[in-house]
């Protein structure tokens, strides 16, 4: 009989201490639990103020480049005027945006000058897959005559062949309509450059792309436009223009401007997805006729300012 007391009280004994235990952690956790609610709570509130005062901020920045826009939509024509007058202006498009190319092109316009037309780069160009072949295929369809620059890559090696039948230095074309039909229809055969009528010579050349590329071979596509920009600036005046994001690494006017030697020849604009930006790329053609180049936009590498002096 008292072993059997003896050992009831035991688990009475031991039921009561893991009876008192979990009342302890209930009501240490009950403690716990209102502190974590009031903190959580405390962070919704401050997170909810944070975003209130960033969507007030995106609201007027919003409402700033707006105004920005319209500014410039309704004085950028005579802004421009007669800055290119006498002067012929060819694009070469890739990756570029087509509202952005026919707002440039409508300002082209306005500033004087007579647009020869678009040859418009598919993707292929700046893929490196491909760099072999468009390596041999600029080799083959070099007019006679004509020499290549002495580099390896393909936006020197696309840059000089399309400079030698686009771009006409002193007013003198350095290839016949024959044969910059059959360089373009070459590269269009091989996939290299959308089909369609060979430009006119011209001595400007505005250069348009799109924003940062994305990708393991993002870098090296980009450092193809902007080689192809310099080369093509080696035989007429240049300018690089690209939409927002365009000036980080992974973008032609990134890479552009972190070459010295094509900043100081090359003109940059990195938002011609916005009114002055599109403005900023024809005044920036009329200053590579001066013989001056610069770096134009909203970038923190824009280190010429927003735009180019009038």
């Amino acid at each position: 009989m008292v072993a059997v007391i003896s050992m009831r009280y035991h688990a009475i004994s031991l039921a009561a201490v893991f009876l008192a235990l979990a009342l302890g952690v209930v009501l240490g956790a009950s403690g716990v639990s209102d502190r974590l609610l009031h903190a959580v709570a405390v962070d919704r509130d401050d997170l909810a103020v944070q975003v209130q005062e960033l969507t007030a901020e995106n609201d007027r920045l919003t409402g700033a480049q707006r105004a920005a826009d319209e500014f410039a939509a309704r004085t950028g024509a005579a802004t421009v005027r007669g800055s290119l007058t006498g002067q012929t202006v060819v694009l070469v498009t890739l990756g570029a945006d087509a509202a952005d190319r026919d707002a440039v092109v409508e300002l082209a316009k306005a500033a004087g000058a007579t647009y020869t037309g678009e040859v418009g780069l598919t993707d292929a160009v700046a893929d490196p897959a491909r760099a072999a072949q468009l390596r041999e295929l600029t080799a083959s369809l070099l007019p006679t005559g004509a020499q290549l620059p002495a580099a390896t890559d393909t936006g020197s090696l696309a840059g000089g062949l399309l400079g030698g039948v686009l771009l006409a230095p002193g007013g003198r074309p350095q290839a016949t309509p024959d044969q910059a039909t059959a360089v373009l229809s070459g590269l269009a055969t091989a996939g290299f450059v959308r089909p369609g009528p060979a430009p006119a010579p011209s001595n400007l050349v505005l250069v348009l792309t799109g924003g940062a590329l994305a990708g393991l071979d993002a870098a090296e596509s980009a450092s193809v436009t902007a080689r192809l920009a310099a080369q093509l600036d080696r035989a007429g005046g240049a300018v690089l223009a690209g939409r927002t994001g365009s000036a980080e690494a992974t973008g032609a006017v990134g890479v552009a401007r972190a070459d010295t030697g094509i900043a100081t020849a090359v003109s940059t604009v990195d938002d011609v997805d916005s009114g002055p930006g599109r403005v900023s790329a024809v005044l920036a053609l009329r200053e590579q006729l001066d013989g001056r180049a610069g770096r134009y936009g909203t970038a923190a590498s824009a280190q010429d300012g927003a735009t180019p002096a009038v």
